[in-house]
């Protein structure tokens, strides 16, 4: 059975600032948070805002946080440049920290923070570092689809026995990274030719993963792409739900494992201590730990184990072979290949 999970901690308070009030401040103020540690998170206030909470509590550092999309922020960071207020920056994916490593915006973090985890779940350079994994897995309703029907890559979903039938989150920053590493390991042809195949086939787009997992339980779609834990999550909290996750093999870009990553921007300055702290903090047992039973995502790093029983450890999982690091530099043209192919509109 899956491990319950646990009540949250208490959340201590943190000031969450919108975009147009960050805009508006950074207009009055100029770059810098003063005492405040500003933290820029592409995961949501529900997955991130306890471990910060628990953070400011045990450290007395005041947090303001920015919520937002993951590769939004990264461009709202770029553009703002030398006047930004931000400290940190918390990526629901590595793509959006490689964009800004690319653009010569992330610090290099001390290696006893880098040491916490493998090689291939941090930046070559050292300026951004993996905080939880997550696999991504085909979606099913296992009272719809026979196991002869789950495709034997993801590759095939173009074909004509799967029209209609798939859903997918074109704008999910997730999605936009599976579709980098697709350039990455097949090249653009190949992965524009793919995205306008399942274009062409019928796949419905959504707005998150969440959203494509709730459309395979109701029957509207037979499948859907996602990360695992959408759906481990699903069942540990209602253990009858119908839906199953597909993991491709033989090291299929189907099977992709990336991470949500954080990073210190070089507009920390004086906060930079503060700032790789929370980056440290982030990567405990207690917050890897959190990530385990709470996310149900990989822990990578403390040796905390992944809190589903059944769930394939994360080095017996026949991914493709991929540097996390490759999925910055071709952010803004994936976003443009996945408009192009009309997905969006699916």
């Amino acid at each position: 059975m899956p491990t319950p999970m646990p009540s949250r901690p208490a959340r201590a308070p943190v000031l969450v600032v919108a975009l147009a009030a960050v805009a508006a401040l950074l207009g009055a103020c100029g770059g810098g948070g003063g005492d405040r540690l500003v933290v820029y998170s592409g995961r949501t206030e529900n997955l991130v805002g306890p471990l910060l909470a628990q953070f400011s509590e045990a450290t007395g550092t005041k947090i303001d946080v920015l919520y937002g999309d993951s590769a939004d922020l990264a461009v709202q960071i770029d553009t703002e440049g030398d006047r930004s207020r931000a400290d940190v920056f918390i990526s629901q994916s590595p793509g959006a920290l490689g964009f800004l490593d690319g653009e010569g915006r992330l610090l290099a973090l001390p290696e006893s923070v880098l040491s916490l985890v493998e090689d291939r779940f941090r930046a070559a350079d050292g300026e951004w570092v993996g905080l939880s994994g997550r696999v991504r897995v085909l979606v099913y309703h296992a009272r719809e689809v026979e196991t002869s029907e789950l495709p034997a890559s993801v590759l095939d979903l173009v074909e004509a026995r799967y029209d209609g039938r798939v859903g997918i989150a074109p704008t999910n920053g997730s999605f936009q990274d599976f579709v980098t590493g697709m350039r990455v390991l097949l090249g653009d042809d190949a992965t524009r030719s793919w995205l306008e195949g399942m274009a062409d086939n019928g796949t419905r787009a959504y707005a998150n993963n969440e959203a494509v997992r709730q459309a395979v339980q109701r029957g509207e779609v037979d499948f859907g792409l996602v990360n695992h834990y959408y759906n481990e999550r699903a069942k540990a909290e209602d253990p009858g739900v119908p839906t199953e996750n597909h993991l491709f093999g033989d090291g299929d870009p189907g099977s992709m494992i990336l991470a949500t990553a954080a990073g210190v921007l070089d507009t920390a300055g004086d906060r930079r201590g503060d700032a790789e702290r929370l980056v440290a903090f982030l990567l405990g047992e207690d917050a890897q730990r959190y990530f385990s039973t709470e996310t149900f995502e990989y822990p990578l790093a403390a040796g905390v184990e992944p809190a589903i029983e059944g769930l394939p450890p994360i080095g017996q999982i026949a991914a493709p072979r991929l540097d996390l690091s490759d999925l910055g530099g071709g952010l803004q043209a994936t976003r443009e290949m996945i408009r192009g192919s009309g997905l969006e509109r699916g």
